[in-house]
């Protein structure tokens, strides 16, 4: 076994032995403590973005973002990358700046994320995932097909280990143009965004044993048709740009990879029970990702999971910040937030054959409802009335709910089913 190899097997067993030494929350809360010790002691300082920055505590680091962590990129990793460098690499074709990895987010969301990290880091990225998603490697041989808009060193990796065979399905073809080396190919694990997973499932000539979701939301409405489609439990990855933050257990419940990252909570303005994550990246030491505030909205779970993993399990990723809807208020409090799960819950509740759906702002008290060509008229007429009256609760004075028909299917772009196109003047 080589040098890189090995951290994969260490990260592997690693990942592993912690899932069954951590069992409670406070073993967790031990855990999380001593690894963000030696993280603010050791990795933090190794960047010139915390030059001088004497941090003894999590909280006593700056909040960042995407427009901080991207006008910093070179001060926040320890050879001086600059996203220039960085971006000339991709476009070159080439993955590596000086003797580091360069790799980019799937661009879903319309801007790709570039990050850097070593050929270590790489391999122990691999041996966390695949002891998160494959517990049973190396001893079991997986046939996994990869249907995603981008490809990347990250998933070449794994395909050296020669316990695992690799296709990619480059989204960008098609589903059309490769769905029939994909039948062909016949994979036991398939991961593709869930809007993937359901045309595959619709579809059939598929049987995979391990089905995941990524690169986008895993709603409901999919996930009931991909796992009548194929059989099998659908389980979500929650990962972007910044890092492995999540994956679903056996069970379908998606748990926080709090084994490998630190996450704080904000709760976003308006009457939600919906968190924000702060994610600090404790095993990350090329470049530093401490304290990122994602887009992301969730809804966590109080109750425990019943695989007994204390890893804080997720309701649901209910969307993103950018996408809560700003309407006029019927008072004069100016607008009113209504987040993306009270649209979603007031139009696919109106209606047991609605199947999908867009809902977009478009303006002040604009808002278009976009449904199927083919559904039916009172269906329609429904979820407009629901939508309305939920609006309505929610203290929005009277929205004007534009309905259409024909919804596309972007296989370039995330799918927001909830979309804000349309941003409130500044104050």
């Amino acid at each position: 076994m080589n040098f890189a190899l090995a951290h994969a097997a260490i990260a592997f067993w690693r990942t592993q032995r912690l899932a069954r030494r951590l069992r409670t929350r406070r073993d967790v809360e031990h855990w999380r403590a001593a690894r963000l010790e030696r993280f603010l002691r050791r990795a933090a300082p190794r960047v010139d973005f915390y030059a001088g920055l004497d941090a003894r505590r999590l909280d006593e680091l700056p909040i960042v973002d995407k427009a901080i962590v991207t006008a910093n990129f070179a001060r926040l990793n320890t050879k001086g990358v600059t996203l220039e460098a960085a971006r000339a690499a991709l476009d070159g074709g080439q993955e590596r700046v000086q003797d580091l990895i360069v790799g980019q987010s799937t661009g879903t969301s319309g801007n790709r994320g570039v990050f850097v990290i070593s050929e270590a880091e790489r391999f122990t990225w691999l041996g966390v995932m695949l002891a998160k998603t494959l517990p049973d490697f190396p001893f079991v041989r997986h046939k996994v097909a990869l249907a995603l808009p981008g490809y990347s060193q990250l998933y070449a990796s794994a395909a050296e280990t020669g316990r695992l065979a690799i296709r990619f399905f480059d989204l960008a073809l098609g589903v059309d143009g490769w769905r029939d080396a994909l039948t062909a190919y016949a994979p036991d694990t398939l991961v593709a965004p869930p809007k993937v997973l359901r045309a595959l499932a619709e579809r059939g000539g598929l049987a995979p044993q391990h089905v995941f979701s990524g690169a986008e939301v895993l709603d409901p409405l999919d996930r009931q048709v991909i796992e009548a489609g194929f059989g099998a439990r659908v389980r979500e990855i929650y990962m972007a740009t910044e890092g492995l933050f999540g994956v679903a257990c056996p069970h379908g419940v998606l748990h926080l990879a709090e084994d490998a990252v630190a996450f704080e909570f904000e709760r976003p303005p308006g009457p939600s029970d919906l968190v924000a994550p702060l994610v600090t990246d404790f095993t990350r030491s090329t470049q530093i990702m401490a304290r990122y505030r994602m887009n992301d909205l969730l809804r966590l779970r109080a109750d425990p999971c019943a695989c007994g993993s204390p890893l804080q399990a997720v309701a649901a990723i209910e969307g993103r910040q950018d996408d809560v809807f700003h309407l006029r208020g019927t008072g004069e409090g100016g607008l009113v937030l209504v987040t993306p799960d009270v649209v979603r819950n007031a139009v696919v509740d109106a209606d047991r054959r609605i199947l999908d759906f867009r809902v977009v702002q478009t303006g002040a008290d604009e808002i278009e409802l976009c449904l199927a060509a083919d559904l039916a008229t009172d269906a329609a007429s429904a979820a407009a009335a629901s939508l309305a009256s939920a609006l309505r609760r929610a203290g929005v004075a009277d929205a004007d709910i534009r309905l259409k028909f024909g919804l596309d299917m972007p296989l370039d772009r995330k799918l927001r089913r909830v979309r804000r196109a349309w941003t409130p003047p500044a104050k």
